[in-house]
């Protein structure tokens, strides 16, 4: 029952897992498929028994890809006002788009790039006022809210600068799983183990989340372009992605969307 469980998910995720692979000393390489996650080296302490590991690793084709001969370091103005240089991409493509308030009468602009097969596609929320705050953007984004997108998109046909990054964030789940109640499974003398192990005693001591998201020219990791290029004007609307934003993966024929995350333009989230 349990390999057939695991056959399942492997089928759904793409992913090749060594279910009887120990976690003490180094788990690399067991953890690999079309998105090639790989799992890190990882020590652990002799007396862990039980952990919680979920990886997610992104790295989407985009539908219509960029040319690498077009990207070139351009500014990024940080939050705090600081002008850096990032890699930026750029192509003339029709896109949907719309300019959309919030509740509070905060304007943004969302541009959605679909991925290759049009299953997923990445939306990049911009705030229209440079001094207007993620974070406040970010808590009015309900449900409700994103479904009107819907009818708020339009197909237009636009010059688009987006920056080239890699993000990748840990979060322990100690805390945020029985606040979702989830705790049975964390108490020594609660826990229950059984239907997995014959082995008595067991409880998870930790629980990790880690994201990691590639946005590239192609999607694939490659060498970037070195030259400068220079552009032809257009009098297509242009679609910049010059200061902090927030983007969103979509699951287009559904609807649900995945999570949000941030850019904020640190140059060690860039290469």
């Amino acid at each position: 029952m349990a390999s057939d469980h695991m056959s399942s998910i492997t089928g759904l995720v793409g992913l090749s897992i060594n279910p009887c692979r120990s976690l003490s000393g180094s788990s690399s390489g067991e953890l690999s498929g079309s998105g090639e996650a790989q799992a890190e080296a990882l020590w652990w302490g002799h007396h862990l028994q039980v952990a919680l590991v979920n990886t997610v690793a992104f790295r989407g084709i985009w539908q219509k890809q960029f040319l690498f001969t077009n990207s070139q370091n351009l500014p990024f103005i940080l939050s705090d006002g600081t002008p850096i240089k990032v890699p930026m991409k750029y192509q003339a493509a029709e896109v949907s788009f719309g300019q959309l308030r919030t509740g509070s009468d905060q304007r943004y602009t969302v541009l959605e790039l679909p991925f290759l097969g049009r299953s997923l596609s990445l939306q990049v929320l911009l705030p229209s006022e440079r001094k207007t705050l993620l974070s406040s953007l970010e808590a009015q984004l309900t449900q409700r809210h994103l479904a009107s997108w819907d009818t708020g998109l339009h197909r237009t046909r636009m010059d688009i600068f987006l920056p080239r990054f890699r993000m990748q964030n840990k979060f322990n789940l100690r805390s945020v799983l029985p606040a979702m109640g989830i705790s049975d499974a964390f108490n020594p003398t609660a826990a229950d183990f059984t239907g997995i192990s014959v082995e008595e005693g067991l409880y998870v001591s930790d629980a990790f989340h880690e994201v990691r998201i590639e946005v590239t020219e192609d999607g694939t990791k490659a060498a970037a372009a070195t030259g400068m290029v220079l552009l032809k004007r257009s009098r297509a609307p242009v679609f910049k992605a010059d200061r902090p934003f927030l983007f969103l993966l979509q699951q287009v024929h559904t609807g649900i969307y995945f999570t949000s995350y941030r850019y904020e333009g640190f140059p060690v989230r860039c290469y």
